[in-house]
């Protein structure tokens, strides 16, 4: 079933112009769009098997459609939908981006900017914000740290961790204290408080109605916590009950002791983005630490990969939310409320706002070692911590002032985990002591130790056995430094505590009690009635504070009051201060400032330099710009020093009246950096206009006012007379936007520009410049501001070439490039008035002008100004430049097109301009997805058509003035041809025809038309331009214009077939360029340099030839690299030698010398061929002596390997290639391959079936019929074919097989495959009658091995007549050639002899000729085949031959065989007998005899030749490796040299060796 669901949508213009615009929210729109874009790649990356990027753009995809369903549900609030929004928006810019997808600018409430509304410099910042946003967020997706924020957590200096506790499983038996916290493994210390649930021995909290709401909030962390290496969430589970768990008996048993149960945490946390935005659900084990410290615990918790955790464990949700606990409170009110617990880090956050007052000391009891004293094992020593005030009194403000952990309630006395039996406890305990901040400097900490017994009885007895204390203010009124303090343990009594002020004079820590006794001289060990114990306590204390500070210096500006006389001093010594100790009081600090300018008149200046010099100035520091929004606070919220104007404006400008004094110069410039905020305060009390004017006036540090002063123009605007303030400013260098009335313009403008050119030639400030004009034609572009164009017309008339000069000299990597351009042509009616007043001017100088405007603008092309992503801004900057070059073009035609004012390198640059636009990457649509293509089609139309189109009417402008573009125009019209867009393609073709004319009318011929268009033709098409259709409109359109003409027709015709051809050439090698099979591309390589051959286009004929050359070296065909560089070595041979060529000709032939030398190819006939043209050159040419005597040694070495080593000899494969599958260049062609060393035929069908995966074997060798030969698919045919040798001429007589060898595989050019086939009925009595074996010769284009290791050929076929004849060749050269084998060694086995031997004589096969004999030798045959005469007559020769051949053979098995053997020898014989009287009556007699001894024994066998011999002239050749040779001589050759008798003196004939084919029939 189908379900419609009509939607709202708004339709606008009729019929081929209707577009319908959905009524959907504009962001609803853009997540559709953007997710029909994803899901479109998303299935490419599935394809690619990119699984990385698949699951991202996957959980992606997911995410928008979720928010997408809730946007559209329209059931959030408002803050919850901006919120989305946000995330929606920051998700899409996030995905385009690592899509590699068009960048999407937006304005403040995430809305898509609109170009058309939008000036182009507003539109450029926002691309400059959203790309830097963009690139924020992918650098924080690298960056490998603990936690990695998105964007909205880098931009809040704070940060909190929403933990939700959802259940503690362990089995502990008692209550428990459970303490979460986040720890830093590295520095091993807790860094926040503890967040303390109380959990029942029922395994639920105690607090029952706090059950599933058991949240707290971690807050305070900033960016460097998250870039801590490590950080944990651990929890700590501390047993209050029993001293031990196995003990049953509770009621003699002692309860409420704290005692370590176990640990639970994580190696570290690791908050991904996605972490930020979803809950993180975490289990946590528990790990049992009954017997151990916590600490110790923890650290083996956090370094164990795998821990014994029995089932226990801590289940928790975990999530990061941004800002501090004002900001979360309201904006997740969801997760935290009033009664979450919050936790606090322990220290300051990085940001202090005003009215954050906060007093907290933590205290950390660190360790202890206290001696057993009477008892027989360690003491369980339990630490108590309390607050007294100085007197020893508990007072009732003390009462509840130390805090365990967040969600719990205050107390009193704290008391410490016990470790049973250990001397020396190591606790890490943490608590928060708060105590009221004027109560401070009258307080002190104590702690007591008491021992604790596990009998109730016993527990009661023991009491207090020590105390140690120590004191929260020191002497001179600073808090207790942070840090370790190692506090002296004293011996107590009850009774003492009671006294309340008995160690009020006593020393609290070593630190003290070193210094005591080092002034008395006298030992501490006994004061009175205390004695300092053995025993040793050491904690740890953290002061956050924003009243009480640990900084001398700083609290005596404080507490200025208390000593005016060292107010001074104290200023002073507040700038050594550090500032992180300043930043934590600035409130306290900018107060006493402040009231000490305003109490204080004579020391103003002392005051003015800490406050702007040291205070603002290190707000103003990157280390601290984060404070800004806390100096914003105070200022707007707590600043109330109303008469502090008046001090800042004197004392500002007594520093302008005596800038030129010695220091104040140094003074003034801290205070133009501070300059933004002292107006703040100043303007705050909205009175600022008595000094400034003549402050201004005075101000002589220009630099600094440029930098400094557009910071508060914002500001005094609302409280000065903007007229005023224009005529105040003009004395000054100002950067900041000028004001907006007309009247204010007229008097700033003509000095700004004025300034601007003077700063811009001398190449000063172009940052400042460049901000400056900007803003102005910001303000000039708004509607709001009145009539512009006449103030536009003095910006261009005074700046445009300047900028335009500026822009030229630049780097091309400078980033002001492109601002410049956009201040310049931010829009295009604004420069035509320009044009106009340079009209004016002398044709020299406007002729200058759109030199320099032609230049910059082809450099802002090539340079890609904007990243491609920037759609919006290339095509705006392409609008510009189209816009700006047809101005550029009228001016040209009225200008520079006459005799009188032509110029021929402007023309010249405006061509290649255009052509540079309309070839650029930005603007070819083709290559963007439709959606895209779409999207600048409707906005923008086709600019490539536009300025097409320009170009063409612009050359056909140039009248007679054309031929002075030829050849030079070719290669840019050509660019512009190929641009794939059809109409463009069609107007400017026809152009390429006027330059044939042009040139013929010039010079009667158009050959440098013809080499430039076949050269770059070569270039273009290589670099990716050109296809099928291309070159079908270039044939067609060319042709029509050449037939049409009087005397092109047929040159014309000839030169359009000829680059139509090469054309075809090349897009072919295209196509397979980047193929892997390499051997496709070496095929189209040679296409192309023979079609370059052919047309002797030399340079490019070589070019090929290194392109096929490198191939064969990345393929390790090193002998057909050879090959391909010794064409070019003959080339440059045939050249008329010049000693310009001497070097190359002998580099050439070298490097192929070396090339047939290296990698073990063993080519020594041809290093040696080599080495004689060498040799010639250092001889005659070079005298180069020394290495002609090298290379000749070399030469003597390659003959002797000739002969005496053993080459491998390599297969030849025939390949077909059918179907309409395969590329044009392998379709239907047969192909001779050359197989690599000991390759197989399966190896080489594996390797090629590898580079055609699709292809399909063919099972048999027949050709194949149409229906393969057309069909789709691919069909491969595979065979091995036999090389035909030919040797060369120069070996007119026999000669060692070992030479003859290497001729046998290689320089062959013709093979053969011979397969059987039946023609006509089978006839049963003589299956030979119609046995025919069709052999098939392979000629190839070129010897192998070439420049190739294949080549195409053609083939014929072969009679069986033939075959017979080749069969009994073949015989007889086998027998031959064993008996001239057991001549020469006697020792070989007979075996094989005897085999050969009954093969032949034996009745049952005799009947091999036999059947020939019926098949061939009958009257009917000659009658149907009087063509076979000479071969019937050469065939009965063979037979006739064969009977010699075996007598020799017969004899020498005679005199070898053994007694077993010879009844078997002796039926040979007689076999023989009767077929050596047949053969000899119905063919002749043949005779074999006997030659002279060889030199190594045996003899050599003379043979008389046959009359088919002596008839055809046949010469041949048979070598053996033995060393003697039989073979032929010519008539010329003189007496044989072996014996024969008298009638056989024609010619010598022996025949060959065979060679078995490897395919069976």
């Amino acid at each position: 079933a189908s379900y419609i669901h009509l939607k709202e949508a708004i339709v606008e213009g009729k019929g081929q112009h209707e577009t319908v615009i959905p009524g959907d929210l504009p962001l609803i729109q853009e997540v559709t769009t953007t997710l029909r874009e994803w899901s479109t790649i998303w299935r490419q990356l599935y394809v690619v098997n990119n699984r990385e990027m698949f699951r991202s753009v996957r959980h992606m995809i997911y995410d928008l459609i979720e928010w997408r369903s809730q946007i559209l549900s329209g059931t959030l609030p408002q803050d919850e939908l901006k919120e989305l929004k946000k995330k929606v928006t920051a998700k899409i810019d996030y995905g385009n981006r690592i899509l590699d997808l068009d960048l999407v600018v937006r304005d403040e409430d995430g809305n898509i900017l609109d170009p058309e509304l939008t000036s182009t410099i507003s539109l450029f910042r926002a691309h400059e914000i959203a790309s830097k946003q963009v690139e924020e967020r992918l650098q924080e997706e690298k960056v490998s740290s603990v936690f990695s924020v998105t964007s909205k957590f880098a931009a809040t200096p704070s940060l909190a961790l929403f933990v939700n506790l959802k259940n503690v499983v362990c089995k502990i038996g008692e209550d428990a204290e459970v303490l979460m916290s986040l720890y830093d493994p590295v520095e091993s210390k807790f860094i926040s408080e503890n967040y303390l649930v109380r959990w029942s021995s029922s395994g639920l909290p105690k607090d029952i109605d706090r059950l599933h709401n058991l949240r707290a909030v971690f807050t305070d962390l900033g960016s460097k916590d998250l870039k801590r290496d490590k950080i944990s969430f651990v929890c700590q589970i501390v047993r209050v009950g029993r001293m031990e768990l196995r003990d049953n008996n509770t009621r003699k048993l002692t309860s409420g002791l704290r005692r370590p149960f176990g640990v639970a945490g994580n190696p570290f946390l690791s908050f991904s983005w996605e972490f930020q935005d979803h809950h993180i659900h975490s289990e946590f084990e528990l790990v049992a630490g009954e017997n151990d410290f916590l600490q110790t615990v923890i650290n083996k918790v956090i370094a164990a990969k795998e821990v014994n955790h029995k089932g226990q464990g801590l289940w928790v949700t975990l999530k990061l939310l941004p800002g501090d606990i004002h900001q979360i409170r309201k904006e997740f009110p969801h997760l935290v409320d009033r009664t979450t617990a919050v936790a606090r880090k322990t220290g300051f956050p990085e940001i202090i706002m005003p009215g954050d007052v906060r007093n907290d000391i933590y205290v950390t009891l660190v360790q202890g070692d206290f001696d057993k004293g009477s008892k027989t094992t360690a003491k369980n020593v339990e630490v108590t911590v309390s607050v007294y005030d100085e007197d020893g009194k508990r007072l009732e403000v003390f009462m509840h002032v130390i805090f365990p952990g967040a969600g719990d309630e205050a107390i009193s006395e704290y008391k410490s985990v016990i470790y049973y039996q250990v001397k020396q406890p190591r606790w890490f305990e943490t608590v928060k002591v708060a105590i009221p901040i004027e109560d401070v400097n009258r307080s002190h900490l104590r702690f007591t130790f008491r021992h604790r017994s596990s009998q109730d009885s016993k527990d009661k007895s023991e009491k207090i056995f020590a105390l140690a204390f120590v004191k929260l203010m020191r002497y001179d009124g600073t808090t207790l430094r942070d840090g370790e303090h190692d506090l002296i343990v004293y011996k107590v009594h009850t009774a003492c505590l009671e006294q309340y002020c008995w160690y009020g004079l006593l020393r609290s820590s070593l630190g003290f009690l070193a210094s005591a006794h080092s002034a008395t001289g006298r030992s501490m060990q006994s004061l009175g009635s205390c004695t300092i114990s053995k025993d040793s306590f050491q904690i740890s204390t953290l002061v956050c504070s924003t009243k009480l500070t640990q900084n001398v210096d700083l609290l005596g500006l404080l507490k200025w009051r208390s000593n005016t006389s060292l107010l001074q001093q104290n200023l002073r010594q507040l700038m050594k201060v550090d500032g992180g100790e300043v930043v934590k009081f600035l409130q306290d600090t900018l107060d006493a400032l402040f009231n000490i300018m305003m109490e204080n008149s004579e020391i103003t200046l002392e005051v003015f330099s800490t406050l702007p010099v040291f205070i603002i100035g290190l707000i103003a520091d990157r280390k601290f710009q984060h404070f800004n929004p806390v100096l914003e606070t105070y200022i707007k919220k707590h600043f109330s020093a109303t008469l502090a104007y008046t001090k800042l404006t004197k004392v500002l400008r007594n520093y302008v009246d005596n800038a030129e004094k010695p220091g104040i110069n140094e003074q003034l410039y801290k205070a133009m950096k501070a300059l933004e905020y002292i107006f703040k305060f100043i303007i705050c009390v909205n009175i600022c206009q008595t000094a400034l004017g003549s402050a201004f006036f005075a101000l002589g540090l220009q630099g600094a006012a440029l930098k400094y002063l557009p910071t508060i123009v914002n500001d005094v605007k609302l409280v000065f007379d903007p007229k005023e303030l224009s005529c105040v400013l003009v004395g000054l260098l100002l950067t900041g936007s000028p004001m907006s009335p007309a009247d204010c313009r007229e008097i700033l403008l003509p000095m700004m520009t004025d300034q601007l050119k003077y700063h811009l030639e001398r190449q000063e400030d172009l940052e400042a410049c460049c901000q400056l004009l900007s803003n102005i034609l910001e303000v000039l572009y708004r509607k709001d501001v009145g009539p512009t164009q006449r103030h536009v017309q003095i910006i261009m008339e005074k700046l445009l070439r300047t900028v335009n000069r500026t822009v030229i000299s630049m780097g091309r990597d400078s980033e002001l490039i492109r601002s410049f351009f956009f201040c310049n042509y931010s829009r295009g009616d604004w420069f035509s008035p320009s044009l106009g007043g340079l009209l004016q001017c002398s044709v020299f100088l406007f002729q200058d002008f759109l030199m320099e405007t032609f230049i910059m603008f082809k450099n802002l092309i090539g340079k890609n100004v904007y990243p491609f992503d920037w759609v919006i801004m290339n095509m705006m900057q392409n609008k510009v430049f189209l816009r700006a070059i047809n101005q550029y073009a009228d001016m040209l035609n009225k200008k520079f097109l006459d005799q009188a004012n032509f110029e021929l390198q402007l023309w010249n640059n405006y061509f290649h301009l255009a052509v540079a636009f309309l070839t650029q990457e930005s603007l070819q649509l083709e290559n963007f997805s439709s959606a895209k293509r779409a999207k600048i089609l409707n906005k923008y139309g086709d600019m490539r058509r536009q300025i097409g189109f320009e170009i063409r009417d612009m050359w056909y402008n140039l009248g007679q003035h054309k031929i002075k573009f030829i050849p030079e125009m070719v290669g840019p019209i050509l660019e512009m041809t190929l641009i794939p867009e059809t109409e463009l393609r069609k107007a400017t073709i026809p152009i390429f025809f006027d330059m044939m004319q042009c040139e013929f009318h010039s010079t009667r011929s158009f050959q440098m038309f013809e080499n430039e268009i076949i050269t770059k033709l070569d270039h273009e098409v290589e670099g990716g331009r050109g296809d099928e259709q291309y070159k079908v409109l270039f044939d067609k359109i060319l042709l029509e214009h050449c037939r049409k003409h009087k005397y092109l027709a047929k040159t014309g015709e000839t030169f359009v077939k000829l680059v139509v051809r090469l054309m075809e050439r090349l897009l072919d090698y295209r196509t397979i360029m980047h193929d892997e099979n390499k051997e496709n591309r070496m095929s189209c390589t040679v296409n192309v340099l023979n079609f370059y051959k052919e047309i002797e286009r030399e340079e490019m004929y070589i070019r090929y030839l290194y392109k096929l050359c490198d191939l064969h070296r990345e393929c390790d065909n090193y002998t057909e690299a050879a090959y391909t560089l010794l064409l070019h070595a003959k080339l440059l041979k045939v050249i008329e030698i010049t000693a310009h060529f001497y070097d190359s000709i002998v580099t050439n032939f070298e490097f192929c010398f070396l090339f047939f030398l290296s990698f073990s190819l063993q080519m020594w006939e041809e290093a040696i061929a080599l080495g004689k043209e060498l040799a010639e050159q250092y001889e005659n040419e070079m005298f180069d002596y020394e290495q002609l005597s090298e290379l000749l040694k070399k030469q003597a070495q390659f003959y002797e390997n000739i002969v005496k080593v053993i080459r491998p000899k390599p297969d030849y494969f025939a390949v077909g290639y059918y179907g309409q599958g395969f590329p044009t260049f392998l379709r239907g062609k047969v192909f001779i391959y050359r197989g690599k060393e000991y390759e197989r035929r399966e190896d080489f069908e594996a390797r090629l079936l590898t580079q055609f995966p699709n292809a399909e074997k063919m099972k048999t060798t027949s050709p194949p019929g149409d229906d393969i030969k057309n069909s789709p698919g691919q069909y491969i045919q595979c065979f091995t074919v036999k090389p035909k040798l030919d040797l060369p001429p120069k070996f007119h007589r026999p000669v060692s097989e070992q030479i003859v060898s290497f001729y046998r595989v290689n320089e062959v050019q013709r093979f053969e495959y011979s397969r059987p086939i039946r023609k006509g009925e089978k006839n049963p009595d003589n299956e030979f009658a119609n046995m025919w074996i069709e052999r098939t010769i392979y000629t190839t284009a070129y010897k192998l091995p070439g420049i190739l290791r294949w080549f195409e050929v053609k083939s014929v076929e072969i009679s069986p007549l033939e075959n017979a004849i080749e069969t009994m060749q073949l015989t007889n050269d086998k027998m031959n050639s064993m008996v001239q084998q057991h001549l020469d060694d006697p020792s070989l086995p007979i075996n094989p002899l005897s085999m050969l031997l009954n093969g032949i004589v034996d009745p049952a096969v005799m009947g091999g000729f036999a059947n020939y004999e019926k098949a061939f030798f009958t009257e009917r045959y000659l009658q149907e085949h009087p063509e076979a005469h000479e071969k019937i007559e050469k065939l009965k020769d063979l037979i006739a031959w064969q009977i010699p051949f075996l007598a020799e053979g017969i004899r020498i098995h005679g005199d070898k065989v053994t007694e077993a053997l010879r009844p078997f020898h002796e039926r040979m014989e007689a076999c023989f007998k009767q077929l050596k009287e047949k053969v000899e009556k119905q063919y002749g007699v043949r005779t074999m005899v006997r030659g002279k001894p060889c030199r190594r024994g045996g003899g050599c066998l003379c043979v008389t030749l046959s009359n088919w011999d002596r008839l055809t002239g046949r010469q041949r050749l048979t070598s053996y490796s033995s060393g003697h040779w039989f073979g032929t001589h010519p008539a010329k050759a003189g007496r044989p040299e072996f014996e024969c008798r008298p009638e056989a003196i024609a010619d010598i004939a022996m025949p060959w060796t065979e060679e078995k084919s490897q395919e069976e029939p």
